[in-house]
């Protein structure tokens, strides 16, 4: 194993984890998304010899959870004997989140994305998140800020300073 590969290996997982897992219970539930994501992490871990962690493995990481999906999905409906309205179902589902349809991958991305915005800008002092809030979501000037919180402009500009810097911060590993 290269040092070089375990260090790529790292980032990818960081990277395509939250995502795959969120995709992985959209197919099977939370219950066996874990197992799912990392069994296809294990596989490139094993395969490292033989794998290449190009510009395709986004596509190869979606197509590998789905596919252990639908695995899955398959031994479950054999073994808990499901009926014919139940294996529909999970049939529809597999067909709509079937990765080789991008707005599926982009969505969940996008999702994602946003429950980490959300959880980052809840993770502010609660002043910072407050000013932060009626800035960019209610798009309201640093003076209104000042104004309606009874504080100066230039508390209103250091809470603003301080909670960017802390959301550039959190959120530097994410793409937007």
């Amino acid at each position: 194993m290269t040092e070089e590969f375990e260090k790529t290996y790292k980032a990818l997982f960081r990277r395509y984890y939250p995502g795959l897992l969120f995709y992985a219970a959209r197919l099977v539930g939370e219950a066996d998304a874990e197992d799912i994501v990392q069994d296809v992490f294990v596989e490139i871990w094993r395969r490292q010899d033989t794998v290449e962690l190009g510009d395709q493995i986004q596509s190869f990481l979606y197509r590998s959870v789905y596919t252990k999906s639908l695995n899955l999905l398959k031994h479950r409906a054999v073994a808990e004997n499901y009926n014919a309205e139940e294996v529909e179902f999970y049939q529809k589902k597999i067909d709509y989140y079937q990765p080789d349809h991008a707005d599926v991958i982009s969505r969940i991305e996008n999702q994602e994305l946003r429950a980490e915005l959300r959880r980052a800008i809840n993770g502010l002092p609660d002043k910072c998140q407050e000013v932060f809030k009626l800035s960019y979501l209610h798009e309201m000037k640093n003076k209104d800020i000042a104004d309606v919180m009874g504080i100066s402009l230039r508390t209103v500009e250091a809470h603003m300073y301080k909670a960017l810097k802390f959301l550039r911060e959190r959120l530097k590993g994410l793409r937007f």
